[in-house]
């Protein structure tokens, strides 16, 4: 028997949509699932769009105010999906009703908030899911098995990049992202936050690290309007830029390995370049966002002049096989967060996180807040989790 659950989206952007879509398709790819996901409620402050998303995407009720969304009983899991600076309030009213959070990273603007989310969550007994969703690539899962099992030897370094241009034009309006109060950190909690969970989930714990920041687009036109995504808005009133438009950052591992992550929303000519390269001595493996469903890697005994042979992930690699049947058929990036969804609804049936949790948001967060830390004091730091 499939049980039906209550599932409302707070927050209707671009990420809002993709949640709900993947509340849509999740049982036609895991049709064994015990949970049916219903799409009870909507929420978004601005005028009209909660309304088009109920026409649009079946939501039994539209609102523009997430309370209500917490006190219905209709609702047993919400998804997150608002502007950084709502995330610890939403969520903790959500927990406090007693209802699953799926929230995106970075989970507020500090690690504090993180924990904070974390310890409600725990306290309620509810489940938390968080959207670091480049760990569920099927690739990315496997080279994460490939380190474990020593296939590259022993790990020397890394390097993670994440670089885009959605924020390079300089028309680009001066919303709450590039505030400190409501945007956080910028790009640290835009990209280097996915960057933290990916180090960590290939290499372990990041013991130190010492980082640099810049902003490269001092100052934008505030919007005269209602935005969504990244819009532009040329001739309005200029304002500053309170964050960061770039990081970089030397790694130290608790395993003794190195590394180097980088950050950057205005790189011009880069269109969501995201990947790393993890190097060992007797190996390597490489993966590239841009080629999501290819894995490079290099093994064997020759070390000097050794090749790299191409990977093509199928059926017997991470979640592959709910999507496609064979090798190197495409996945996409929504299909990323319908695995985010299964092991969201997965953890509700079972009652056992499944996937990326809250702790791994925390650890995520200490991270950004020590790159912040170090930036600010040009030394290096270790990350601290907030008690």
């Amino acid at each position: 028997m499939v049980d039906a659950l209550g599932v409302a989206v707070v927050g209707f952007g671009w990420m809002g949509r993709v949640h709900t879509q993947a509340y849509a398709r999740v049982r036609h790819h895991y049709p064994h699932l015990p949970l049916r996901p219903e799409l009870v409620a909507v929420a978004e402050e601005v005028p009209g769009r909660a309304e088009e998303a109920a026409e649009r995407f079946g939501f039994a009720s539209a609102t523009r105010d997430w309370r209500e969304v917490a006190a219905d009983p209709r609702v047993h899991a919400v998804s997150i999906t608002a502007p950084n600076f709502l995330h610890r309030e939403i969520a903790l009213a959500m927990a406090g009703a007693g209802k699953h959070i799926w929230i995106e990273k970075p989970v507020g603007l500090t690690a504090r908030d993180a924990r904070a989310v974390a310890d409600a969550v725990a306290g309620a007994g509810v489940q938390g899911s968080v959207g670091f969703n480049y760990r569920n690539a099927p690739a990315v899962e496997t080279a994460r098995d490939l380190i474990a099992a020593g296939e590259i030897g022993t790990v020397t370094h890394v390097r993670i990049r994440l670089f885009s241009d959605y924020a390079a034009h300089p028309e680009g309006a001066l919303t709450w992202r590039f505030e400190r109060e409501r945007g956080g950190s910028g790009v640290l909690g835009d990209l280097a936050s996915h960057g933290a969970d990916l180090a960590r989930f290939l290499l372990g714990e990041i013991a130190s690290l010492t980082a640099d920041t810049a902003v490269f687009l001092p100052e934008r036109a505030r919007p005269t309007a209602a935005t969504a995504g990244h819009s532009r808005a040329a001739g309005g009133e200029p304002g500053a830029v309170e964050n960061e438009d770039y990081v970089s950052c030397l790694l130290r591992f608790a395993s003794g390995a190195r590394g180097v992550l980088e950050a950057c929303r205005v790189s011009v000519g880069e269109q969501n370049n995201y990947g790393f390269e993890v190097h060992g001595t007797t190996g390597a493996v490489y993966w590239d966002f841009r080629r999501m469903n290819e894995l490079g890697v290099s093994r064997g005994t020759s070390y000097q002049d050794q090749p790299v042979s191409t990977v093509h992930v199928g059926p017997g690699h991470g979640e592959f096989a709910a999507f496609q049947p064979g090798a190197a058929n495409a996945m996409g990036y929504d299909d990323l967060k319908v695995v985010e969804a299964h092991r969201f609804l997965r953890s509700i049936a079972e009652g056992t996180p499944y996937g990326a949790t809250l702790t791994d948001a925390v650890h995520s967060a200490a991270v950004l807040d020590a790159m912040t830390r170090s930036a600010e004091r040009g030394a290096w730091v270790a990350p601290e989790l907030p008690g």
